[in-house]
């Protein structure tokens, strides 16, 4: 049982940010991601849809024989994680914006959130936000069209340093000192929002968090790959495989087209 592999799924290559925290924590471990980068973005859809997406890619992945499954998704998470844990008997690692350790560190007591719309609007992220930003300026913003630029790889495009520049005017009026990153996809963004951003202005996501707590999870399971070799890793995607080996620096997993 400890030698099977860490399943991870996500709307498309933003979870790959989550894959790489994960597999540099635990090497020893193998990995199976799942991009489902067809039905990209989840943000918009409804949270009848986005569940049925989530059971199919859980599905998959149990049939793929994962021991733990990441839902590398803050719209999956915030939307069906709940359901999931209850009709499947396996562990499930989910992931919600940063908003707790934003609102710790903020000085000028403003921050902004930039995040899907399935996110923004679900139960879970305004239970979360109320619990611990009561008392900031949180400035939220749906990243319309961000997601779909980095799928078709356009993540360097003149397209999406304008939308940035458009999402971030109102965080920086506000005098926001932390940018909290509501999305998976948003991590590979970060070299060109430290470029748009004030030196002061902390970007945060949740990618050591989460492979920290996939570790304490394998842990406490007793799940931890216990031979001696290094783990393999495997990426499907049933969008464009070059999109996905575009955003991977190694060579330390293999990417497979699915049809799914």
């Amino acid at each position: 049982m400890s030698s099977k592999p860490i399943g991870i799924f996500d709307s498309g290559v933003g979870g790959l940010s989550i894959w790489k925290e994960i597999h540099q924590l635990l090497p020893m471990e193998s990995t199976c991601y799942l991009s489902d980068s067809k039905n990209a973005p989840y943000g918009p859809k409804g949270k009848e849809a986005i569940i049925a997406l989530s059971v199919k890619n859980t599905e998959w992945l149990i049939d793929q024989d994962c021991k733990l499954i990441v839902v590398a998704c803050n719209t999956a998470t915030t939307n069906a994680i709940d359901t999931l844990r209850a009709n499947y008997d396996i562990p499930f690692i989910g992931i919600e914006p940063a908003i707790k350790p934003a609102a710790l560190q903020s000085k000028s007591k403003a921050i902004g959130i930039l995040a899907t719309k399935g996110t923004l609007s679900s139960q879970l992220f305004h239970k979360t936000s109320q619990l611990y930003s009561s008392e900031l300026i949180v400035i939220e913003q749906e990243g319309n069209g961000i997601v779909e630029l980095i799928e078709a790889g356009g993540l360097h495009s003149p397209e999406m340093l304008q939308l940035l520049q458009s999402y971030l005017k109102p965080m920086l009026d506000a005098n926001i000192d932390c940018l909290v990153l509501g999305c998976t996809h948003y991590h590979f963004l970060t070299p060109i929002l430290k470029e748009l951003l004030p030196s002061h202005v902390k970007i945060i996501d949740s990618g050591e968090a989460v492979a920290r707590q996939t570790k304490a999870v394998l842990e406490a399971n007793q799940l931890l790959n216990n031979k001696r070799v290094a783990g393999t890793n495997t990426i499907y995607t049933n969008g464009e495989k070059t999109v996905v080996s575009s955003l991977l620096s190694s060579k330390v997993a293999s990417v497979q087209k699915l049809v799914f």
